[in-house]
C-alpha cells in the first residue's frame, strides 16, 4: 500500500517538475527563433503544461487502462470547475470577463458534448482525435488573430499563460532543460500509472474510480495552486480563464492526441454518469458566470460541497 502511494507521489512530482522544465526550455529556444510570446504562450507554454496528464492518458491506453485515461480527463474537468474554482471562489470572488463568458465558456461547453457525443459509440477512434486537434489548432488561431486586434486582450493573455519576457543566454541549458524534461515526463508517467494501477489493485476499486479521484486530483494540483495564487493575488478573472482554457484543452489536445496514437474506449458508466457531471457542473458554472457577472463565496461553497457530493456518490 505504502509502496503504490510512494510510487504515484514520485511519479506526480516527477511530472510536474518534467513539464516544467519541459515548458522553460522550449519556450527560450521558441523565444530565440523571434516567435511572439503569444503564440508561444498559446502552443509551447500550453502544450507543456498538459503534457503530464497527456503522458498518463498515453500510458494508460497503451497499457490497456482505458479508464484511467479518460477518468484523468473527465475528473480533471470536473475537479477544475467543482474543488479549484470552489476554493479560489471562497478566498475572493471570481469577477468574470466578457471574453470568458463569450468565447471560454462557450468552447468549454461545445468541447464538452463533442466528447459525450463522440463516445456514444463507445470508443474515440483515430479520425475523432484528428478533428479533436484541429479544432483546437483553429479556436488557438482565433484567439491569437483576436488578441493582436486588441492591445489590452493581449496583454492579459500573455499574464494568462505565464510566458516568458525573453530567451535564456546559453542554449545548451535550454536543450539541457528540455532533455531532462522529457526523461521526467516519460518515467513520472510511466511510475504515476504503474502506482494507479497497483493502487485500484490493492483497494479493489475500479480504474475508472482511481482515474476520477486520484489521478483527476493529483493532476490538476497545478491548476489548483495557480488558481489559489490568483485569487489571493484578487486576480480572479485570470484563474477563471486558466480554468476554462484547462478544460479545453483537457479534451481536445489531450484526447485528441491519445486517441491518434491509440482508440480509446469509453466504458458505459463514464459516458452515463461521469461525462452527465461533467456537462452539468459546466453549465452550473455558466449561470453563476451570469448572475452579476461574478461568482460569489457562496457559490463557491455550493461547487464544493457537489464536488464532494459527487466524489461521495462515485466513491460508494
Amino acid at each position: 500500500m505504502l509502496e503504490n502511494i510512494g510510487l504515484l507521489l514520485a511519479g506526480l512530482v516527477i511530472l510536474i517538475v518534467g513539464g516544467e522544465l519541459l515548458v522553460r526550455g522550449a519556450s527560450s529556444i521558441a523565444l530565440r527563433l523571434h516567435l511572439s510570446p503569444l503564440v508561444v504562450g498559446l502552443t509551447i507554454v500550453a502544450f507543456g503544461t498538459s503534457a503530464p496528464e497527456m503522458l498518463i492518458s498515453i500510458k494508460s491506453a497503451l497499457a490497456g487502462s482505458p479508464d484511467l485515461a479518460m477518468g484523468n480527463v473527465v475528473g480533471s474537468n470536473i475537479c477544475n470547475l467543482a474543488l479549484v474554482l470552489g476554493i479560489t471562489t471562497i478566498i475572493n470572488p471570481v469577477k468574470v470577463q466578457g471574453t470568458s463568458l463569450k468565447i471560454d465558456w462557450p468552447m468549454t461547453f461545445g468541447a464538452s458534448v463533442l466528447l459525450y457525443l463522440t463516445a456514444q459509440n463507445g470508443l474515440i477512434t483515430i479520425w475523432e482525435g484528428i478533428c479533436f486537434i484541429l479544432i483546437l489548432i483553429a479556436y488557438n488561431w482565433y484567439i491569437i488573430r483576436r488578441s493582436r486586434r486588441e492591445t489590452k486582450a493581449m496583454k492579459l493573455l500573455e499574464e494568462e499563460l505565464d510566458i516568458p519576457a525573453a530567451p535564456s543566454k546559453h542554449l545548451w541549458k535550454d536543450l539541457m532543460f528540455i532533455l531532462i524534461g522529457c526523461i521526467g515526463l516519460y518515467y513520472g508517467a510511466e511510475w504515476f500509472v504503474g502506482g494507479a494501477q497497483s493502487l485500484a489493485v490493492y483497494l479493489g476499486v475500479t480504474e475508472r474510480i482511481i482515474g476520477l479521484t486520484v489521478l483527476a486530483l493529483g493532476t490538476s494540483l497545478p491548476e489548483l495552486v495557480t488558481a489559489c495564487i490568483a485569487s489571493f493575488k484578487k486576480e480572479t478573472d485570470i484563474a477563471l480563464g486558466n480554468l476554462l482554457g484547462s478544460n479545453i484543452f483537457n479534451i481536445l489536445s489531450i484526447l485528441g492526441v491519445t486517441s491518434v496514437i491509440q482508440s480509446v474506449s469509453v466504458s458505459d458508466a463514464i459516458l452515463e454518469i461521469d461525462m452527465l457531471w461533467m456537462l452539468g457542473i459546466t453549465f452550473l458554472v455558466f449561470l453563476m458566470m451570469l448572475h452579476r457577472r461574478q461568482i460569489f463565496r457562496y457559490e463557491g461553497i455550493i461547487l464544493l460541497g457537489i464536488y464532494f457530493f459527487y466524489t461521495y456518490l462515485i466513491m460508494f
